[in-house]
């Protein structure tokens, strides 16, 4: 028998004694007839015939969306407007912005007939890279909307140049949407709430290949920029966390996009090869980031921030 197995003087039972065992000496400060007892709460984000789901109420909240004229932008400002906010689409095709802005309040109408409020969603123009065009758009948003609560920065691109053939040029133009985009807006927001001593929710979009390397594709900058966007929400989610503001992360997998959806018809084996290292033996549907950004912009995630949230599928665990 095993020393850490053998029973004590005077212990009876079936089952002898171990490490875990409970020393009877010590004392538990607060027994269960001295706590205070717990009452039901109800969520802070409003009232829904389904009062489990309240404190994921958008309601009355503004929320700028980067990159949302298209992709997986639009349609997790979809998921903002069906949660009651009000919603900037900005985006470098402004006519495109406008459209689908009035895309999204024409659907809400269709979905939701009898509703006492519908949401307000505008269309802007946008060079997210660009400093005096971020300080533009955010001064246009505070102008038609009269603030800003949320921010999701989804505008981003990748490209696949093995490193050394890689022009650098490109790698600037990557680095100054993906980095210095995502930082412009965030710093631009925070500014924002600061001076309306407001609290504030911000989600990074950034990708699981901030923390993996995926294969066999090659994209070196691409996965840098996501890992400078992972480390970044983090910092500015320890910086801002005295002023309420929350800074988190949603890190997707391989999603089939309309634009993945044409790479892969071209090119299947590539489709196989990334099915094959994900877990769930499938890949993520863009409506499969609606509940994380509702979640990371609405209060139910009050005490969350500095969070990297993973959609892959399970991908990052193998």
């Amino acid at each position: 028998m095993r020393e850490q197995d053998k029973p004590i003087p005077e212990e009876k039972g079936e089952h002898v004694g171990s490490f875990s065992r409970t020393d009877d000496s010590i004392e538990i400060p607060f027994d269960e007839k001295t706590v205070p007892k717990q009452e039901p709460v109800q969520g802070r984000g409003g009232f829904h015939f389904q009062r489990t789901l309240a404190s994921f109420s958008l309601e009355g909240k503004t929320a700028v969306v980067t990159g949302g004229a298209r992709g997986l932008g639009l349609v997790m400002a979809q998921a903002l407007v069906v949660s009651g906010a009000d919603v900037a689409l900005v985006d470098l095709n402004k006519e495109e912005a406008e459209k689908q802005a009035k895309e999204l309040v024409k659907v809400f109408k269709d979905e939701n007939p009898g509703a006492d409020r519908v949401p307000k969603v505008t269309g802007h123009f946008c060079d997210v890279s660009d400093e005096h065009s971020v300080e533009s758009v955010l001064s246009d948003v505070i102008s038609q909307h009269g603030k800003i609560d949320n921010l999701v920065t989804s505008a981003g691109f990748t490209e696949n140049f093995d490193a050394i053939k890689y022009p650098i040029d490109r790698v600037r133009k990557l680095w100054g949407v993906n980095v210095d985009g995502t930082y412009l807006f965030a710093t631009g927001v925070a500014r924002h709430l600061m001076e309306r001593k407001a609290p504030g929710s911000i989600v990074f979009i950034g990708s699981m290949s901030g923390a993996i390397v995926n294969v066999p594709q090659p994209q070196a900058p691409y996965n840098a920029s996501k890992a400078a966007v992972r480390h970044l929400g983090r910092s500015l989610a320890v910086e801002w966390a005295h002023a309420n503001i929350r800074v988190n992360v949603i890190e997707p997998g391989y999603m089939l996009t309309a634009l993945t959806e044409k790479i892969l018809n071209e090119n299947p084996e590539l489709g196989n090869k990334w099915t094959s290292l994900i877990p769930q033996g499938k890949m993520g549907r863009p409506v499969d980031l609606m509940g994380p950004v509702v979640f990371l912009c609405s209060d139910a995630s009050n005490y969350v921030t500095g969070a990297d949230l993973r959609v892959d599928g399970g991908y990052t665990c193998t």
